[in-house]
């Protein structure tokens, strides 16, 4: 039996999501594989010295930014980490060099940046023999080492063109790149039931004739989502507010405050559908029209594979891997891209104005990353000699 190890940490939230995703798909297909998911801050700092020094654990503190929008200046942050991390890439490399000889697995993947030289040379140096797979978890690379360390023996599934491109471009040999027709996305938004849109949404108090907009920015929400609630009065709303219960606490008060206002004055609001946390996005997603989030890839292509247009957008406040994915957006008709969420009313405006054809761009997708990933990393195994004193030299069944 193969031992894989998926490498994610929280940061974010996507890296463990596509970690789940790529696990839940491989145990679904019966593959002969042991697959082991492995948080990497919990290996290189098992005993939480960051979070006794700072009072915060280093995902929660990025989690935090991004719910209160602190993103500006990131792109040198960036940097100043990058640095960081080959300053202490000695250090960091014999931590690893224990875990790998304490745990032995037999193919490494990896879904975090930056840390990839550190893993793949690491395995390399005290398990001769072991595969490392770079299976990026952005649309695109955000040069230089952010996901592709050309002169390492490193795989590297890419899901966009762009991504292939800059992996040839850094020389990364070509039988090492390896495509997938977008990024990961959990299997349930691949084999999910009709939902009865129309008795839903009335469940839910919302008009089925009108267009309903979903609003997500990740697990933790955003101090955003007040000011597009504010700003699309006539425009009805589900609200997701992931962990952030503070946030689900102040928009259920400004659609209570909008109904009392609007019953004195005879008027009829536009609903609003605040939910907390929740499993079950894909449902919700079900019952929208369009997307209005920040450009993150994984509430992209969740929202795309519901088939809802999507509207974020560019400026100096979004995060350097993450520009690429306004871009896309646009290349592809996928849905519009603004200056601010401060001003995104007209930008809602155009898309409802045009949402036919929206629409239509967003059905000409047909991402299977989830299902591609587990074939690319079975034919990297099949076409890589198996060293006799680690894999077994008989097929399983």
């Amino acid at each position: 039996m193969i031992t894989i190890d998926l490498i994610y940490f929280n940061a974010g939230g996507g890296h463990r999501a596509a970690a789940l995703a790529l696990e839940a798909v491989i145990v679904g297909q019966r593959r002969p594989w042991t697959v082991r998911l492995v948080d990497l801050f919990d290996v290189i700092d098992p005993h939480g010295q960051f979070e006794r020094v700072t009072g915060m654990a280093p995902e929660a503190y990025y989690n935090k930014r991004l719910a209160k929008g602190w993103t500006l200046g990131l792109a040198q942050e960036l940097k100043l980490l990058q640095a960081m991390i080959r300053l202490g890439h000695a250090k960091l490399s014999r931590i690893l060099h224990r875990h790998w000889l304490k745990t032995e697995p037999d193919l490494v993947v990896s879904l975090v940046p930056n840390f990839n030289r550190a893993l793949c040379e690491s395995v390399g140096a005290v398990l001769p023999g072991v595969l490392f797979v770079t299976v990026m978890t952005d649309l695109a690379d955000h040069p230089p080492s952010f996901w592709i360390e050309p002169d390492l023996p490193q795989h590297v599934v890419c899901g966009t063109r762009r991504a292939v491109l800059q992996a040839i471009a850094a020389g990364c040999a070509s039988e090492r790149i390896h495509a997938t027709s977008g990024m990961i996305v959990r299997p349930d938004f691949y084999r999910a039931p009709p939902v009865d849109r129309r008795a839903e949404r009335l469940a839910l108090g919302l008009d089925p004739e009108r267009p309903v907009g979903l609003v997500l920015f990740g697990g933790h929400g955003s101090v955003h989502m007040r000011s597009i609630a504010r700003q699309l009065p006539d425009v009805q709303l589900i609200l997701m507010c992931g962990h952030n219960e503070a946030l689900a606490t102040q928009l259920r008060a400004m659609a209570a405050a909008r109904t009392t206002d609007a019953a004195s004055s005879a008027a009829t609001p536009a609903a609003r559908v605040v939910v907390g946390f929740t499993a079950d996005v894909r449902r919700y997603m079900a019952l929208g029209d369009f997307f209005i989030g920040k450009p993150g890839p994984g509430s992209l292509s969740e929202a795309l594979q519901q088939g809802l247009p999507v509207i974020t957008v560019r400026n100096a406040w979004t995060m350097p891997q993450e520009r690429y994915n306004t871009e896309w957006i646009v290349e592809h008709g996928l849905g519009l891209v603004g200056p601010s969420m401060h001003r995104i009313a007209p930008v809602v405006q155009a898309l409802l104005a045009g949402l036919d054809s929206f629409r239509a761009a967003v059905a000409r997708l047909d991402n299977r990353a989830v299902f591609e990933v587990p074939d690319l990393i079975a034919k990297i195994l099949d076409e890589t000699a198996m060293p006799a004193s680690r894999w077994p030299s008989t097929t399983t069944g």
